[in-house]
């Protein structure tokens, strides 16, 4: 008994250390996800060079908050520190697909296969709405390709038959970014054959009032 007051007070140190590394982290992840949201904002406004500077902005909260987990791998594994690196990932991965620049990889963005791929489905899902705001313009290859891009991103994800302790619950991302599919490509046929109905119907005006004026 003469060690036990030596060896609490040394497990309080550890203790004390810790939780302020949980709460450091916390607010740092916090920061990742508003730094993640303010790029996508950014890119769907087509601000693409600020998109690029948030981006860069968000790679060293990343690194930071990483950085401040080394010593606690249960930390770095929890929750919501894992939620902020899926967040980096979206973010990285929906500036690359609207962009056109190279897709990276885990180890470029220093994460978890599991974080990527969860980050990686929700970036194609986040294409929705870059896909919308094309098509309210008329229909265009541009958002073909984009839909591209989404049907790729899914049917790889579609390979990836693990269980959820592996993945960290891939499945429910896939159908989630399944269901963003399918509605999408229903919106751009649509927005299709809309553009064929107003072309066959100019074609039609064009040709009656040639006859109009033969006549």
């Amino acid at each position: 008994m003469e060690r036990l007051e030596e060896i609490v007070e040394r497990i309080r140190a550890d203790f004390d250390a810790k939780n302020e590394a949980r709460d450091l982290t916390l607010r740092r992840s916090r920061e990742l996800i508003r730094h993640c949201a303010n790029t996508i904002r950014a890119m769907h406004r087509a601000e693409f060079d600020q998109a690029a500077e948030l981006l860069s902005t968000a790679r060293q909260a990343a690194a930071e908050m990483v950085e401040g987990v080394q010593d606690y791998p249960d930390l770095y594994h929890a929750g919501y520190t894992q939620d902020a690196l899926k967040e980096f990932v979206e973010a990285n991965a929906t500036f690359a697909l609207i962009t056109d620049a190279p897709l990276p990889a885990p180890e470029d963005l220093d994460v978890e296969y599991a974080a990527y791929l969860k980050g990686l489905a929700e970036a194609a899902s986040e294409l929705r709405r870059h896909i919308l705001d094309i098509i309210r313009h008329g229909h265009s290859e541009r958002a073909e390709q984009l839909l591209g891009h989404m049907d790729d991103v899914y049917g790889y994800l579609m390979t990836l038959d693990f269980p959820d302790a592996i993945t960290g619950k891939l499945r429910r991302s896939t159908d989630l970014l399944r269901g963003v599919l399918e509605r999408t490509r229903g919106d751009l046929t649509s927005s299709l054959r809309q553009a064929q109905l107003q072309a066959a119907l100019q074609s039609l005006e064009e040709k009656l009032s040639i006859h109009a004026d033969e006549g």
